[in-house]
C-alpha cells in the first residue's frame, strides 16, 4: 500500500520549505512519491514554489479552488484515486492551511482509497516565533491540526529565543485545552532545529514519527467569518513599491488583521557589466535564469527573491480585511 503522510501547519509556518527538504530526503532513499497540493484558493503559489523537485522520482499533482467545500472534497478523493495507480511509494499532500484533519482520515477510510492507501504520518510545522493572541478560529485550527500529529516541527527556531520557543509550547497546549483535548506537549516532545542543520536522524525521527487518534471538541466558523484570501492579478508593480505596499497593507488596522502576503511578480532586469555582464537581482545577487521575484511577508519578517517559475499574483491572508483599502496600497502610482 502506498503510504501517505500529510504535512498540516498554520498558514505561513513554512510547510512548503519543509515539504522540499523532506521530499529531497525521501528521493535521497529511493522513494518514488508524488505531492498533492491540496489548497482552497483560486490560485496555487505553493505548487509553483515546488517546481524544482520534478523529476524521475517526484510528480506534483494539485486540486485547487473555484467551488464550494463539499465539491472541493470530491475533487480530493479523485486525485487521489487517479493517483493511487502511479506507483508511488509515499505521497506527501499539503492541504490548506485552514484545513480540517479529520477530513484527510475520513477521506482515506472510504472505498477504494482504503484499499490503496495507509496514513503514514501526520506532521505540523509551527512557527518558533507564533503569536501570543490569536483569533478563535486560528486557535482552533492550531489545535486540531497538533491533536493528532506523530511530530511537531517548529520552523525558523534557529531566529527564536529560548522565551519564544517555550512561549510557542505553551500556546500549543492552552490551544489543545481550549479544545478538550487531553494532549500535551513538553519542548523535549518537539523537534526544534535550524532545518539547514537536519540529519540523517532528524528525518528518520520524522519519518517515523506516525500520528495519533485524539478526541477533541469539535468546532464550527461561519466562514464567512473565518480567513480570507484576496487575489490581486497581473499588478503592474515594481519590486521597491510591492515591499512598501507589503508593509503599510501589514501595518495598518485599517486593512484588516492581515497576517501573511504572498505571490509573485516580474522580475526587473538589471544589468552589471562588472560582473561578466549577469543580470542582476534588486540584491546584486547573479539571477541564474530567474524572471520572477516571490514575496512573502509577515509582520515578522519580509522577503523578496527571485525564483524561476512564477504567476502575476498578489495573495492577502487575514480575516476581517478591507479589500478596496488593500488594493489602494497594491494599486497607488
Amino acid at each position: 500500500m502506498v503510504k501517505v503522510d500529510l504535512i498540516t501547519g498554520f498558514l505561513g509556518s513554512g510547510k512548503t520549505t519543509f515539504i522540499k527538504k523532506y521530499a529531497s530526503w525521501l528521493m535521497k532513499q529511493g522513494q518514488n512519491i508524488g505531492i498533492l497540493e491540496n489548497d482552497f484558493g483560486a490560485v496555487n503559489v505553493d505548487m509553483m514554489l515546488l517546481h524544482d523537485l520534478e523529476g524521475e522520482n517526484c510528480e506534483l499533482e494539485m486540486v485547487s479552488g473555484g467551488c464550494d467545500k463539499d465539491c472541493h472534497r470530491r475533487r480530493f478523493k479523485t486525485k487521489l484515486i487517479a493517483m493511487g495507480m502511479c506507483g508511488y511509494d509515499r505521497v506527501l499532500i499539503e492541504p490548506s492551511g485552514i484545513f480540517d484533519v479529520d477530513e484527510f482520515f475520513d477521506a482515506l477510510y472510504e472505498e477504494p482509497l482504503d484499499k490503496w492507501y495507509q496514513i503514514g504520518n501526520v506532521i505540523t510545522i509551527l512557527d518558533a516565533r507564533l503569536e501570543k493572541k490569536l483569533q478563535p478560529q486560528a486557535e482552533y485550527l492550531l489545535a486540531s491540526e497538533a491533536a493528532d500529529a506523530g511530530c511537531i516541527v517548529l520552523s525558523k527556531s534557529q531566529e527564536a529565543s529560548a522565551e519564544e520557543i517555550t512561549g510557542t509550547v505553551e500556546h500549543l497546549n492552552r490551544a489543545l485545552e481550549s479544545v478538550k483535548c487531553k494532549r500535551r506537549f513538553t519542548e523535549q516532545d518537539v523537534l526544534c532545529k535550524d532545518w539547514e542543520q537536519f540529519t540523517d536522524e532528524d528525518f528518520q525521527r520524522i519519518f517515523h514519527s506516525g500520528y495519533v487518534m485524539e478526541d477533541f471538541e469539535k468546532q464550527c466558523f461561519d466562514e464567512k467569518e473565518g480567513f480570507q484570501s484576496l487575489y490581486f492579478m497581473e499588478l503592474k508593480i515594481s519590486e521597491e513599491k510591492l515591499e512598501k505596499a507589503a508593509h503599510e497593507i501589514l501595518e495598518d488596522s485599517k486593512c484588516g488583521d492581515v497576517f501573511r502576503i504572498k505571490g509573485f511578480v516580474k522580475l526587473a532586469e538589471q544589468v552589471d557589466t562588472s560582473c561578466d555582464e549577469e543580470a542582476k537581482t534588486p540584491a546584486g545577487v547573479p539571477d541564474h535564469g530567474a524572471q520572477w521575484l516571490e514575496l512573502n511577508a509577515t509582520r515578522k519578517e519580509f522577503s523578496l527573491r527571485p525564483i524561476s517559475v512564477g504567476q502575476e499574483v498578489v495573495i492577502v491572508i487575514g480575516e476581517n480585511m478591507n479589500e478596496e483599502r488593500i488594493r489602494g496600497y497594491l494599486e497607488r502610482e
